[in-house]
């Protein structure tokens, strides 16, 4: 396992904010984010979604726009493509088991803008029609689905072509939640557990630190959350014990054995619970009796970020974008675990005692912290990055 470079950081830019009375983010409050790569020079991120009201959860996808507010190289894809994620995380093999996707709202050209991604990188096609994708509610219906979100649209085409870069095999179900509230992404969350073939559960959302519900307690699933993207700090429902806290790297290209070099990315949440109990697996954990976020990660840093196709115009963007956040990580470990078929009991358990199968991620940071291991990547177990990131599917 090698130590990554750190990279330097370039400057950012703030975009105005509006969010709804509830706690939706109808109009996004864009936020800028430090940068990690050169070739990000005159760029910046912002997020999809706003900062959540009491009781709801915020989106964390991000895009890369010009400093200008214009969207570059809308025309192609300019992320990193299916290959690169295999190549990276050194994946290989197929499956056809379901990895289920759980956001807000409905994204009405989910199944269209999927169809898009997988062409041009010459995926096999995933359809209704195949058997192979699903969209419902939170309830199962396939027609009585919620109100259209542009911020929320954005998100769930992120999820679901990074399903596809990581396993491009595996069957995909969106379940989409009525509203960003927590009851009902964890209804949505329980459905997405009682639908046969389903492996893993995406959530690449989160809000301020609850204790864990039955709802996201599904012995045999792998359920995966974002860590959060605002650096140093606890977000739920990654800090639930039975779920697995997905935290975020920069990843770029390197001349190694491996081919590439990961650091902590700066954005990535991680820190301890004190609303939830450590699981018993957390056993190198010392510094903390709650749960420990983040248990493993995987590309994160927008500004190293992934090709996503999303038609459903958000702030006047849409086409190809490059979309980075933990909104990235999290199911491209949900589909890692789909695609290693071990998810019996609780999948986290297994990794946390196979940890010599990742990547370890050894540098970077996301904060100041005390102790250090919450905010700075270090040999073995950190904040920021968990145990670490896939190296194949020995560890999953």
């Amino acid at each position: 396992m090698k130590n990554s470079a750190k990279l330097g950081a370039i400057g950012v830019a703030v975009a105005l904010a509006s969010l709804s009375t509830v706690g939706i983010a109808t109009a996004s409050t864009p936020s800028a984010t430090p940068g990690h790569s050169p070739s990000a020079s005159g760029k910046h991120s912002i997020k999809a979604c706003g900062a959540p009201a009491k009781g709801y959860a915020s989106c964390f996808a991000q895009t890369l726009v010009n400093n200008d507010g214009s969207k570059p190289n809308a025309a192609s894809p300019s992320g990193y493509n299916p290959a690169d994620i295999q190549s990276a995380y050194k994946l290989s093999g197929s499956s056809t088991s379901t990895v289920a996707i759980v956001d807000a709202y409905n994204d009405p050209t989910a199944e269209s803008d999927l169809g898009v991604y997988r062409s041009t990188f010459g995926l096999p096609a995933c359809t209704t029609a195949n058997g192979c994708f699903k969209k419902v509610s939170q309830t199962g219906s396939t027609t009585n689905l919620p109100r259209t979100n542009a911020n929320w649209a954005v998100e769930i085409s992120l999820d679901i072509d990074m399903v596809s870069a990581t396993c491009p095999t595996c069957h995909i179900l969106l379940v989409e939640a009525s509203s960003n509230s927590n009851s009902n992404l964890a209804t949505a969350v329980n459905y997405a557990a009682s639908v046969p073939g389903v492996t893993a559960i995406s959530n690449s959302y989160g809000g301020s630190d609850t204790a864990q519900t039955s709802a996201y307690n599904h012995p045999g699933i792998a359920i995966t959350a974002s860590s959060g993207d605002s650096g140093y700090g606890i977000e739920s429902p990654a800090s639930y014990p039975d779920v697995i806290g997905v935290g975020g790297t920069s990843l770029t290209r390197a001349s190694n054995t491996r081919g590439w070099s990961e650091t902590a990315w700066s954005g990535a949440g991680s820190g301890c619970s004190t609303l939830n109990a450590k699981p018993s697996w957390q056993t190198s954990v010392t510094q903390c009796s709650g749960d420990a976020v983040a248990d493993v990660s995987a590309v994160a840093d927008p500004n190293t970020g992934v090709s996503v196709y999303d038609s459903t115009s958000y702030q006047g963007l849409s086409g190809w974008e490059v979309w980075g956040g933990t909104s990235v990580a999290s199911p491209i470990i949900a589909s890692v675990y789909a695609l290693s078929g071990n998810t019996a009991g609780y999948p986290a358990s297994y990794t946390w005692s196979h940890a010599s199968g990742l990547f370890d991620v050894t540098s970077g940071s996301n904060g100041t912290c005390s102790p250090s291991i919450w905010c700075h990547a270090g040999t073995g177990w950190d904040g920021p990055t968990g145990l670490g990131t896939p190296n194949g599917t020995s560890a999953f």
